[in-house]
């Protein structure tokens, strides 16, 4: 790409006193001269930076709503999620989630900072936004079919969690699994889950409960998320692994500005 000053628009023919040979051939010699210019002016556009700093960006500005709304609260943002939601690759449903569990600290836990941005980088690497496997996101929040992890039964690069609710959540009475679209255990579950949606149900397989479940979870092991510290003690408690760290932090950063990661 040269730094030459590129016009605006495509140059028109200069007239001639000549008559083209035929309008094909005319129009030809246009069409070219067009695509020419178009190609150049796209090369020339600029590519949008993902920075790479932590932690990532908070992304668009959530508007004010009532965090207490009837039914499922999340729906207040409906406008605001579809605004945006084609542009980065994450369906309406799952980022009104994200943007309610985002509102909801803010307005109980100022003092954390986290941004939808965070949990939607999670929820991305963790389950393609509840979509893994076939999965789909449905209009109350619901996942479906559920997801399940492998079994945690100690093969190699696997942790050893026997079973500890009788297979009641997870499926699985020998070992634990981890468990919908943010991928939780069952003994965390028990102690963090909360309801989200406003069915009374604390529900891991619904992306509401689980996105606020997880901004809970990072914001109390966290503390200040607006610090580089603070979000990378967040995330390491939540994965004990500096390459899920710096995965997160890049899908995260690619939706603070915008663009599919």
């Amino acid at each position: 790409m040269d730094d030459g000053e590129v016009p605006r628009y495509p140059p028109r023919p200069m007239r001639s006193s000549r008559r083209p040979r035929s309008l094909l051939a005319f129009l030809s010699g246009a069409i070219v001269v067009v695509l020419a210019g178009g190609a150049c002016s796209l090369d020339r556009q600029p590519r949008i930076a993902v920075p790479d700093g932590i932690p990532p960006g908070p992304g668009v500005t959530i508007p004010p709503i009532d965090i207490n709304a009837p039914g499922r609260s999340a729906d207040q943002l409906q406008d605001w999620a579809a605004g945006f939601a084609g542009s980065i690759g994450i369906g309406i449903t799952a980022l009104e989630a994200y943007g309610y569990a985002a509102a909801v600290m803010a307005e109980t836990n100022p003092a954390c900072g986290i941004g939808w941005t965070t949990i939607a980088g999670i929820a991305s690497v963790e389950s393609g936004h509840g979509t893994f496997g076939g999965s789909t996101v449905g209009s109350d929040g619901q996942v479906t079919p559920k997801i399940r992890g492998i079994p945690l039964d100690g093969r190699p690069g696997v942790a050893e969690i026997p079973d500890t609710d009788g297979g009641t959540m997870d499926g699985d009475t020998e070992y634990d699994r981890a468990m919908g679209p943010l991928q939780f255990i069952p003994e965390t579950w028990k102690i963090w889950g909360v309801d989200a949606n406003g069915d009374g149900v604390a529900d891991p397989d619904n992306i509401d409960d689980a996105s606020l479940t997880a901004a809970r979870y990072l914001c109390a092991r966290g503390g200040d998320l607006t610090t580089p510290e603070g979000w990378q003690l967040a995330l390491l408690a939540y994965n004990l692994s500096g390459e899920y760290l710096s995965l997160v932090r890049d899908r995260a950063s690619a939706y603070s500005v915008g663009v599919r990661p």
